[in-house]
């Protein structure tokens, strides 16, 4: 099985490309990892390749940046390319299936831009449109009619 879980900091704003042939949004973007344990009383951390494809990609674009905490789940995926100067280059990347908020906007202490609301919870291209997902576009969660009856609170 080929599952990954993230969570980390973005280390940059996300590159935001469109593919020639589908228009499909392309983000590619890079999350620093603490490692579980610290080195010597300092904390160490891993710098991941990270890219996401269409309205995962959309949502990163629309709701992350710099500095943000971000949790993600994907698969790795390697590939080659053959550079300028004729070398083969090999690439380890993590595809971001899922992402979500990690902390509040309140807690955010780096790379304020502002101008964005958190919807509750993460983002599944799977289910974007469905009673737990994403209305698509606007970032708010669907909560279905009549929910508020069931709710122990009322």
């Amino acid at each position: 099985m080929n599952k990954v879980s993230l969570v980390g900091r973005l280390t940059r704003d996300p590159d935001i490309r469109y593919s020639q042939e589908s228009s499909m949004c392309v983000a590619s973007f890079s999350v620093a990892v603490d490692r579980r344990f610290k080195r010597q009383g300092e904390q160490e951390a891993d710098f991941i390749s990270c890219k996401a494809f269409g309205k995962t990609a959309e949502f990163i674009q629309n709701y992350f940046f710099k500095g943000m905490k971000i949790g993600l789940t994907g698969r790795i995926q390697t590939g080659s390319y053959t550079n300028r100067e004729g070398q083969k280059v090999y690439t380890t990347d993590v595809v971001a299936e899922e992402v979500e908020f990690v902390e509040s906007k309140n807690n955010q202490n780096q790379g304020q831009q502002g101008g964005y609301q958190q919807p509750a919870g993460g983002f599944n291209p799977q289910n974007a449109n469905g009673p737990s997902g994403f209305a698509a576009g606007d970032g708010f969660m669907n909560i279905p009619d009549g929910i508020d009856e069931e709710l122990p609170f009322n």
